[in-house]
């Protein structure tokens, strides 16, 4: 499996706090690569420097072997499906128009606007409410939108951050199975989580990361072996190369 997403010695600070400091890991064509850490540990500033939405970084990103700047340039834009730890949708418009004018602004061929709606309705399971108003959606239906609205230009590459923060445990396995069918699709996936049962469920390779750092990256028994407990469960591997307990660190 090649590379796509290569991230190398990524920095940012915010003034003086250095948020994320020399961050190195890579996304593999058609993977899912979690990344796993405690609320603070710097997962959302990564991923909102390879998304383009913080510009002066330091480091190297690269997309297929070539320099990628999200920020500057249109086109490495174009590549990146983005869905935030917040609803990004539109409560006074209704589902389809949310999907259509996302498909527009993300640079969708008119001619192909309305055919990748109607998949993306479909995909999230919103066809009996398409047309209703997003205000009046549960919570789930909002996190389905989200997520579809992230991906309706056929990405290569998808970032989620944290997208089942407060969703209840039925949309939530809903989103898990649409997270799972987009990959089996091909689509890369970076994916940020604080909930280790998440990163066990979905990811073929988890980068934990702890105070602005991945500190390693690997399958679940890859990282049992490099802390040189083979029968070691997530929690005690990700304890070991931290120091924390991951579930009261995000509580």
């Amino acid at each position: 499996m090649t590379h796509l997403l290569q991230v190398s010695e990524l920095r940012y600070s915010y003034g003086t706090r250095k948020a994320i400091e020399g961050v190195s890991f890579d996304v593999r064509h058609g993977e899912l690569l979690g990344l796993l850490g405690a609320n603070g540990a710097g997962k959302t500033t990564t991923i909102s420097c390879i998304a383009g939405l913080l510009t002066d970084w330091q480091g190297e990103l690269t997309l297929n072997g070539k320099p990628f700047r999200p920020a500057q340039r249109w086109s490495d834009r174009a590549l990146i499906g983005i869905v935030p730890q917040d609803l990004a949708i539109y409560d006074g418009l209704s589902g389809r128009e949310n999907l259509k004018l996302f498909a527009k602004l993300s640079g969708v061929p008119k001619a192909q606007v309305a055919d990748q709606v109607s998949k993306m309705i479909e995909f999230a399971g919103l066809e009996s409410r398409q047309n209703d108003y997003v205000k009046t959606y549960s919570g789930g239906m909002k996190r389905r939108l989200n997520l579809v609205s992230g991906i309706v230009h056929q990405p290569k590459i998808l970032l989620l951050d944290e997208p089942t923060v407060g969703v209840d445990p039925q949309s939530r396995n809903h989103l898990f199975e649409s997270i799972l069918s987009l990959k089996a699709m091909g689509i890369s996936i970076l994916y940020t989580t604080h909930y280790m049962e998440e990163a066990e469920k979905l990811c073929d390779r988890i980068a934990i990361m702890n105070e602005g750092k991945v500190v390693a990256v690997g399958t679940v028994a890859e990282l049992a072996f490099q802390i040189g407990n083979p029968d070691a469960t997530l929690e005690q591997i990700f304890l070991r190369l931290t120091g924390r307990q991951l579930r009261d660190e995000a509580s």
